[in-house]
């Protein structure tokens, strides 16, 4: 789509280049290649006639017109997510409508089945694309290149509308020959003395709820592996004396089909409140509330399974 002669996708890739000054982390960012973040930088140098971003050292450092624009483009940006989601009709059976959501493979797994398949039985036109949680995914919820982020509480920007979704507690999962899980229940010996599977999320802020919170504990933990996934931690304490903290209900979801075992934490932990947020400027967006309102209700049926 082009205006004046702009394709107007050119403006989300300016504003993110602008964001993080690197063609490799816009690319990430925006869930394409550099190759083609690289050649949309050159369209957007010849549409303006100015190099937009330029190399000082190792550094990609914005031009004194890039910096004069920058307010504008988010404000027009913002103008224009406002102008597409406050539609006055939305008839999920006929819409065509992608959603963008920043969630992690840990909901994917558990929630989503759900979600997907009702939306293949009663609007099977919408089109729904997840991202995986990073240090940016709030201002790419800002930018509107994002429609919803489900997160923990303490992840999410205090700048946009949340609503609460469900709360999840906190199980330590081991191979089921494990001599630890023989006893009825794992003791803090036990998990203190075990090697632990950890998982981290993103380049700066790393830790997952369960990390943040076994990080302030007295008595630290030998940690034998870090990984980025969920849904990794449990096949890697099969075959080993290794342990995991992982959710409640994606243990439950594993233990379907792995050798494992599960026992209640042998000290107090916090639940986790997952919670659902959006952009200010979209809480009149009757596809939005649908998209929620579903979420929520299968939030609500998978609480009654457990």
């Amino acid at each position: 789509m082009r205006f004046k002669g702009l394709d107007l996708n050119l403006l989300l890739a300016l504003d993110v280049l602008l964001d993080e000054q690197s063609v490799s982390r816009a690319a990430e960012r925006m869930n394409i290649s550099q190759p083609a973040m690289s050649a949309a930088l050159t369209r957007i140098r010849e549409y303006f006639s100015d190099p937009i971003l330029q190399l000082h050292g190792k550094k990609m450092i914005p031009t004194a017109h890039a910096i004069r624009i920058r307010p504008r483009l988010k404000e027009v940006l913002r103008d224009l997510d406002v102008l597409i989601s406050e539609s006055s009709q939305f008839d999920p059976s006929k819409s065509d409508r992608r959603f963008r959501i920043g969630t992690s493979d840990y909901l994917l797994a558990v929630l989503f089945p759900g979600v997907t398949q009702e939306i293949e039985q009663t609007a099977p036109a919408i089109r729904i694309e997840t991202v995986q949680p990073s240090d940016s995914m709030s201002s790419t919820l800002d930018q509107g290149f994002l429609d919803l982020i489900i997160s923990p509480e303490y992840m999410l920007s205090s700048d946009h509308p949340t609503e609460p979704l469900f709360e999840e507690d906190y199980v330590v999962v081991g191979w089921a020959k494990n001599p630890a899980f023989r006893r009825r229940k794992l003791t803090q010996d036990d998990f203190f003395k075990a090697g632990h599977v950890a998982v981290e999320l993103g380049r700066v802020r790393r830790t997952s709820f369960a990390e943040f919170h076994l990080q302030d504990m007295p008595r630290a933990r030998r940690i034998d592996m870090n990984v980025s996934s969920f849904l990794v931690a449990p096949e890697m304490v099969v075959n080993s004396m290794r342990l995991t903290v992982m959710q409640r209900r994606l243990a439950l979801l594993f233990a379907e089909r792995l050798d494992i075992a599960i026992s209640e934490m042998p000290f107090p932990f916090p639940k986790m409140q997952e919670m659902i947020q959006y952009h200010s400027t979209r809480e009149k967006d009757p596809g939005l509330r649908w998209l929620i309102d579903l979420v929520k209700k299968h939030a609500v049926m998978d609480d009654k399974k457990r």
